[in-house]
């Protein structure tokens, strides 16, 4: 990890510490903790997604079924089987990890939007069946009564409980996923996505690392809906859908692609536009979001991150 990153994440360290002192006492704002946690959880997901697509150079567009496998298999092993709330997370994202490799041996092959529309379709299976299978699933009308989670005898059933516990995921991944950027992988990985078949002919096993990384990502994603659906207690197919997998794509856009700090960034900016200021929008929020990355792809192609260097640099021109 690099002298920068340590300063960036001691400061974040330190926000997120002093964050639920200050909503907690404004009645107003304290609310907000709430949509911190949903913060985290998106987080997660959205730094795989950095990892897949600002590194690695691979797109998909199927992590809302990710997230969805990962919520509905700690879900259910829960509620039918009475598991530990611990052991069906890993279980969840076990069994997503071999669906990834699964579905990322054949889709991997492809290039650009074929991809896309690969992981497109995966997503739309996913959703599919979580709707379909109203023995298993509950169908659209979902299910509830999922427990919540303990640690050490104590019951993490509310909102400051939680975020603690979720933001120390986020913490340990995001250290995982800038030692993995700053190492000979990450390296590998940036070759992958300046030039594939410059990296072949390097030396670079092109194939391996591409599934790794998807598998990676997607497991991201599987903790991320085992800590939702202990979370919220409830489960619809509606939560798992394309237009998530898209909102998620955007959040790493508009954050910045090539940063894992974007991720973060991005996700902050798009969970609160859509928990709390758009509103007033009602069923136009969609046209925001998209005056947004169009905004972004025209004007910050390297995303909000790219905001303070540039204007640093105006400033030193003026």
């Amino acid at each position: 990890m690099q002298k920068q990153d340590r300063n960036i994440l001691v400061g974040l360290v330190l926000f997120l510490a002093i964050f639920p002192v200050l909503v907690m006492n404004v009645g107003t704002v304290g609310h907000y903790l709430d949509v911190m946690i949903f913060v985290g959880i998106y987080a997660l997901i959205a730094m795989g997604l950095s990892l897949l697509m600002g590194y690695a150079g691979q797109i998909s567009l199927g992590h809302a079924a990710f997230f969805g496998l990962g919520a509905y298999t700690s879900g259910i092993l829960c509620v039918q089987l009475s598991l530990s709330p611990w052991l069906a997370m890993g279980a969840g994202a076990a069994l997503t990890a071999l669906i990834a490799y699964v579905v990322g041996v054949p889709s991997l092959k492809l290039k650009g939007h074929y991809l896309a529309m690969a992981t497109l379709g995966f997503g739309v299976i996913v959703h599919i069946f979580l709707n379909e299978e109203v023995a298993l699933t509950g169908g659209p009308s979902g299910f509830s009564d999922i427990p919540g989670l303990k640690l050490w005898g104590f019951s993490l059933d509310d909102e400051l409980r939680y975020y603690i516990l979720v933001w120390c995921f986020v913490l340990l991944a995001l250290i995982f996923s800038l030692n993995v950027i700053h190492s000979r992988i990450g390296r590998a990985l940036r070759s992958l996505h300046d030039s594939e078949v410059a990296a072949d002919a390097m030396g670079v096993e092109t194939s391996k690392f591409k599934i790794t990384i998807f598998v990676l990502s997607a497991i991201y994603a599987s903790i991320a809906g085992s800590l939702y659906t202990h979370y919220v207690g409830f489960l619809s197919p509606s939560s798992f859908d394309l237009f998530l997998s898209i909102k998620l794509v955007m959040m790493v856009v508009v954050g910045g692609m090539h940063t894992i700090w974007g991720a973060l960034v991005g996700t902050w900016l798009l969970t609160f536009l859509g928990n709390e200021w758009l509103h007033v929008f009602h069923d136009f929020d969609i046209l925001v979001y998209g005056g947004i990355l169009l905004g972004i792809v025209m004007f910050l192609p390297g995303g909000l991150v790219e905001l303070i260097p540039r204007l640093g640099r105006i400033l030193k021109r003026t």
